[in-house]
C-alpha cells in the first residue's frame, strides 16, 4: 500500500488505491511511541547508542496527491541521552551542539518517492547549529491501524547516515593508537509512530 507514490506518475491519482486514498490527512507523531536514535563509532572500536528523548512532529499524508505529503520535525537538543550523564553534558556543550545557542535541531521534507513494495525515500532540509543541509532517509512503512482508542495511526520506520562534521559538528580526540575518539559519520534511526487529527 502506497503512502508517498512514485515521483513520476503522469496523475495525481496513478499509483494510489483506496485504502491509500483512506490515509490522507494531518497526523501528530507521538513521542510515547516513537524513537529518534542514532549511533556513533567510539574509539574505532566500539558504537554509543543515543536517542532524543523531547520533540514534535507532524505529518501530512495525500493519499490522491502524493506529492503534496510532507513531513516536519523539531528536536530539542537538551534531550539528547546516551547513558551517561557526563557523556551527555559533552554533547550538550559548545565542543558539540552548544545548545544554550541552538536549542533545536529542525528537518524539513522536500520530496519524497516510492522505491518499491513498503520502501519509500524522503529527502529534508536538516538544520543543525543553524546549518541547513540536505538528507536522505530510507523509510519502511508498517502499515495503518485503529488503536483501542480510537486513534487512527501509521508507522514507519527509517535510517539515514551522516557526516557530522558537515554542519560544522567537528570536536575530536586523538587516540594513541591511532584514529580519532568520534566517528565522523553517524548512523540516525527512527521508528514513528503518527496518530490522524484531521
Amino acid at each position: 500500500m502506497g503512502i508517498f507514490g512514485r515521483k513520476n506518475d503522469e496523475t495525481p491519482a496513478a499509483g494510489t488505491t483506496p485504502d491509500t486514498a483512506a490515509l490522507t490527512g494531518d497526523y501528530t507523531i507521538d513521542p510515547a511511541h516513537t524513537t529518534l536514535g542514532f549511533v556513533a563509532r567510539h574509539a574505532m572500536v566500539t558504537n554509543v547508542k543515543g536517542s532524543f528523548q523531547e520533540f514534535e512532529g507532524t505529518l501530512h499524508l495525500d493519499g490522491t496527491d502524493p506529492s503534496k505529503s510532507t513531513a516536519s520535525l523539531d528536536i530539542k537538543m537538551d534531550s539528547i541521552t546516551t547513558g551517561s550523564p557526563d557523556r551527555d553534558g559533552h554533547l550538550k556543550s559548545a565542543d558539540f551542539f552548544k545548545i544554550d545557542e541552538f536549542p533545536t535541531m529542525t528537518f524539513r521534507s522536500t520530496e519524497a518517492e516510492a522505491l518499491g513494495g513498503e520502501d519509500y525515500r524522503i529527502t529534508g532540509d536538516l538544520t543543525i547549529l543553524g546549518v541547513t543541509r540536505p538528507v536522505t532517509i530510507d523509510l519502511e512503512f508498517n502499515g495503518a491501524a485503529k488503536d483501542p482508542f480510537g486513534n487512527e495511526r501509521v508507522g514507519f520506520e527509517g535510517k539515514a547516515e551522516i557526516k557530522r562534521s558537515d554542519w560544522g559538528v567537528t570536536w575530536n580526540a586523538a587516540l594513541e593508537t591511532g584514529g580519532v575518539l568520534v566517528s565522523d559519520k553517524i548512523k540516525l534511526n527512527f521508528d514513528i509512530s503518527a496518530i490522524k487529527s484531521a
